[in-house]
């Protein structure tokens, strides 16, 4: 039953409290009706004794302490979710922006979802291809894998992540393929480029936008994600699709939950972030993966901003415990014109072998990807004895890994913004690449394949 309540004793900020409540719920949503008639939501935090807690979802101008009206309606916060959702764009809570009709709901889902009973997860173990060489090449997505991408302000993150929902696809797959964007916190300048790049390239139709803006109220940017992954589990355990859920910026959620436990006076855990974020994150993170008996699945790309290029940090930090790798952007190589500027160094994929060899990928791929990784990283030692000694100092070896580190950098790892490269022509080119360094260096790949693969042109 629906109560309705003119006893609001305080309104601070994003928070209002309600005296002499009853038989309110922990995350019951509230509207509250300002002396206009406008209609706003919250939802409740706390409850003590017949106080409630409630958290607004906008703002809280306008609110009249003695002529506003709130009503308890007796739920948590809901998305009414329909395969009618691709193509559309809604807003941090669920509502259509994009100028459509409002959309008929098959049913109304909770959106802090389920847990998946792990005795029921299956074991991620299937290729996505992104169509970039430094992703599928080195640090393989898998689908049910959740994949973060660690950059940093002014770092082009925004075109990476719409150059992945563009040309993300399972090969040999039957089940339909989808992407749920969930952007929060964003510039109007970062929100327009990622709509009109998806309704220019066509990628919109089989996909569906949540997009909470800067300016938007800090709880609104807190469901989304949530908003976001609960359709996205629809899609997948409902309608069998694949489904890739890039979430950007999750500084900017982390940043919000920030104020809000500010603004509850709860004790600050590290830099003033609340005690709970790890838990917090997980419940977000852990809502990807594959189920068995299930066709769908659901992979992560989460995209966060490390403040001042800090690793350590709480969030990346954090993220870094709860998920199976990550994709590092670098700042020396955006300095020097290598689009996207993936770190392969540091970044990892930590089920990648999982992903990849013969039926998969290609047979060749793990003992490849070994020799790139190995040679690069022999390369940029070379380069940097070069700064300290001269590059006269070099042997002749060194010289060559030195000049396969800058040929790697700029042929494989950099690639055009709409270039995309199937996992055969990115495998071919690491060939290519290989053919720099003597054959008596490729000490990680099996005679086999160096037969079969580096000296397929000498043959032909």
């Amino acid at each position: 039953m629906v109560k309705e309540y003119k006893t609001i004793k305080e309104v601070a900020g994003p928070l209002m409290i309600v005296d002499m409540v009853e038989d309110a719920a922990y995350d019951e949503l509230v509207e509250i009706e300002t002396q206009s008639g406008e209609v706003r939501r919250g939802r409740v935090l706390e409850i003590n004794g017949n106080k409630a807690l409630i958290q607004l979802f906008e703002s809280s101008m306008g609110i009249n302490l003695k002529n506003s009206k709130v009503r308890f309606l007796g739920k948590s916060l809901e998305l009414g979710v329909s395969i009618d959702m691709l193509g559309r764009i809604f807003d941090g809570l669920g509502r259509p922006k994009d100028g459509g009709p409002k959309i008929i709901p098959d049913k109304r889902v909770d959106v802090e979802g389920e847990p998946i009973n792990p005795v029921s997860r299956d074991y991620p173990s299937e290729f996505i291809q992104t169509g970039i060489s430094a992703i599928d090449g080195l640090n393989t997505l898998v689908r049910g894998q959740k994949l973060p991408i660690f950059s940093g302000s002014g770092l082009p993150h925004s075109r990476l992540a719409a150059q992945i929902a563009r040309q993300a696809k399972v090969l040999g797959s039957e089940s339909e393929f989808a992407v749920v964007f969930a952007a929060m916190g964003i510039t109007f300048e970062e929100a327009n480029f990622f709509m009109e790049d998806f309704k220019k390239t066509g990628a919109i139709n089989r996909a569906v936008l949540f997009v909470n803006l800067a300016d938007d109220p800090p709880i609104e940017r807190i469901a989304t994600p949530r908003m976001a992954l609960t359709c996205a589990e629809y899609l997948a355990y409902e309608k069998d699709m694949h489904v890739l859920v890039i979430m950007t910026d999750m500084t900017n959620y982390a940043e919000a939950l920030r104020e809000i436990s500010a603004a509850r006076k709860e004790v600050p855990g590290r830099r003033g972030y609340p005690g709970y974020l790890y838990t917090d994150l997980s419940t977000l993170y852990e809502r990807a993966g594959r189920i068995i008996g299930k066709k769908g699945s659901i992979t992560q790309i989460p995209i966060l901003t490390m403040p001042e290029d800090d690793i350590t940090h709480p969030i990346p930090d954090l993220t870094g415990y709860i998920t199976e790798g990550q994709i590092i952007l670098s700042r020396e190589l955006y300095r020097k014109g290598i689009i996207p500027p993936v770190n392969v160094l540091p970044s990892l994929s930590r089920l990648k072998d999982k992903g990849i060899g013969k039926g998969k990928t290609r047979e060749d791929h793990a003992d490849t990807m070994n020799q790139l990784f190995a040679a690069y990283a022999q390369g940029k030692q070379s380069k940097e004895l070069a700064i300290v000694l001269g590059e006269s100092a070099l042997s002749d070896m060194d010289k060559i890994y030195a000049k396969f580190a800058d040929e790697f950098e700029n042929r494989y790892v950099s690639q055009g913004e709409y270039e995309e490269r199937s996992i055969e022509e990115t495998l071919n080119l690491g060939w290519e690449l290989l053919r720099m360094i003597p054959v008596s260096e490729l000490k990680r790949i099996k005679d086999e394949y160096i037969e079969k693969y580096l000296r397929k042109d000498e043959k032909e």
